[in-house]
């Protein structure tokens, strides 16, 4: 029997030195393992190291963004769970809860963004123009060293591989990318938002990266000023009518604001703006009593849920000029003077030289004559 116990004891040691690892099930370890965050995009990745009957994962950041994504898994059995509208870069708390074998497992993974506080680029924003264009801009962050360099990426997909470094950089004066500029957007989809992530490098020390929750491309976009503006008058009123400005998206107009400006040319006095939504007909009326001055009219546009305006319209100019009550110059007065003059000159001469063809000098018509022969 002794011998039975000290071969056990034997065996135990040689698997002990063989590096063989205990059962996770009887150690009742967590089957969650190989845990990370990409901060580009958003997403939390880990394995399962034995099969688990429920998963769920979560992340608490500053500031809050409750959700909790349903797991997802790709071919080689890792699973991940993607946080678009959550924002990393002040850091975030993420845990996967999972039960197995009928216990319930959790594994936390704390994420801070690494670097110096104060690095990441600051002021960011960007704006979609002229259809298919787009530019974007930043700051360097208050603590950037001096040789900080910032890199932009954009992509508009959370899970296709369609990520896009900025493929024009607009350079500061001291050589610190600080803008970017896009051409040739891919096809419009009223559906399309941009997600951008702006890192830095530096000689000196980390850079912070700065991230976002996604970009609405429809409200990004900067209109061209509305076209055709026209103006013509019924004997009654002036109509003012314009066209819909092109734009990238095929959206209502009913989410369209104009805004109208008139004013009396040269009037100190400024007019309030009139202010009209895309659901109205792009026309506007104004009485002829209300417009005997010269008028100008203008107008710009945006959507109506954000403060993006586009540019003003051409100045158009209509109504009829005020009289000038400050009298005719005086170059046209002696223009008039003159003309008199010379019109009573030339009837003299008429008058006299009809008299002395009828009369000879004995009958001379006196000056003030003159009328009577006229008529």
């Amino acid at each position: 029997m002794a011998f039975l116990l000290d071969f056990v004891s034997l065996l135990v040691l040689l698997s002990s030195a063989c590096g063989e690892e205990p059962d996770p099930a009887q150690e009742n370890v967590s089957p969650v393992i190989n845990m990370k965050l990409d901060p580009r995009k958003k997403m939390l990745i880990w394995n399962n190291r034995r099969n688990v009957t429920w998963q769920e994962c979560k992340i608490d950041t500053h500031p809050s963004c409750p959700t909790s994504p349903i797991p997802q898994v790709k071919d080689n059995n890792t699973y991940f769970c993607v946080f678009p509208n959550c924002v990393l870069h002040r850091g975030a708390l993420l845990t996967i809860n999972v039960t197995a074998d009928g216990d319930v497992f959790q594994r936390e993974l704390a994420f801070r963004n690494s670097g110096k506080e104060g690095s990441r680029a600051v002021n960011f924003s960007c704006l979609i123009y002229n259809i298919r264009f787009m530019n974007c801009s930043w700051m360097p962050g208050p603590a950037a060293p001096a040789d900080v360099q910032y890199r932009l990426y954009a992509w508009t997909s959370t899970y296709e591989d369609d990520e896009v470094e900025c493929p024009h950089y607009l350079v500061g004066s001291t050589g610190t990318h600080v803008g970017c500029h896009f051409d040739e957007l891919a096809e419009p989809k009223s559906t399309d938002n941009y997600f951008f992530f702006v890192n830095g490098t530096s000689q000196e020390t980390a850079i912070q990266f700065l991230d976002f929750t996604p970009f609405k491309a429809t409200e990004m976009e900067k209109y061209n000023p509305p076209a055709n503006l026209t103006i013509s008058y019924n004997g009654s009123h002036h109509i003012i009518r314009w066209d819909n400005p092109e734009i990238r998206f095929d959206i209502s107009s009913y989410i369209l604001c104009y805004e109208l400006d008139f004013q009396i040319k040269g009037s100190s006095s400024k007019r309030d703006p009139v202010f009209q939504r895309g659901s109205d007909k792009n026309v506007y009326l104004i009485p002829g009593s209300a417009a005997r001055a010269e008028n100008t009219f203008r107008v710009r546009v945006k959507y109506a849920y954000k403060d993006l305006w586009s540019d003003w319209s051409v100045t158009l100019h209509f109504g009829h000029p005020e009289p000038d009550f400050r009298g005719p110059p005086a170059a046209l007065v002696g223009l008039v003077v003159g003309a008199a003059a010379l019109l009573i000159t030339v009837l003299m001469f008429l008058c006299t030289r009809g008299s002395l063809q009828r009369g000879g000098l004995r009958n001379f018509t006196p000056l003030h004559a003159v009328g009577c022969v006229l008529c």
